[in-house]
């Protein structure tokens, strides 16, 4: 008999930077793909019918991330459009950049959405704070591992 389980895992590096371009804070965190980015896998993989993956947010909620979840809890600013989506074997990686000015704040989650508004979240993330200065910029690489075992 074959059995097969698919799994996915998802990594975020987040890097802040003050307005000179040093490093503030650097660390990865671990993320949740919720019941919604399942169905989105799905969904692509029958067709066409949703768009793709195009946009990050970040927010200050502190509300631990639940396969339920459908939006962040509180975003920071505004949706911001991805850098660049890449594909590597069993890897895609979202890169987004929150330039001074952009999700400003104490920063403790994070997502991915296909649309600029509403639309659907892939996967969200809660962590302890970021405090991103005004002049600040932050960019996060999100990482999504699929893996057969």
């Amino acid at each position: 008999m074959i059995k097969e389980a698919l799994k996915l895992r998802g990594d975020l590096g987040i890097v802040l930077r003050d307005k000179d371009g040093n490093i503030k804070e650097q660390r990865t965190e671990k993320n949740l793909v919720v019941s919604a980015g399942l169905n989105f896998i799905c969904d692509r993989m029958a067709g066409t019918s949703e768009a793709v993956m195009s946009h990050m947010a970040v927010g200050s909620g502190t509300t631990a991330a639940a396969a339920g979840n459908t939006d962040l809890q509180s975003i920071l600013g505004s949706r911001e459009a991805l850098d660049s989506t890449t594909v590597t074997d069993n890897t895609i990686t979202y890169i987004a950049s929150f330039e001074a000015g952009d999700g400003t704040g104490a920063i403790t989650e994070a997502g991915i959405f296909n649309a600029s508004s509403a639309g659907t979240m892939l996967c969200r993330t809660v962590f302890s704070v970021v405090n991103k200065a005004a002049d600040d910029t932050l960019q996060i690489t999100w990482t999504i591992t699929l893996s057969a075992s």
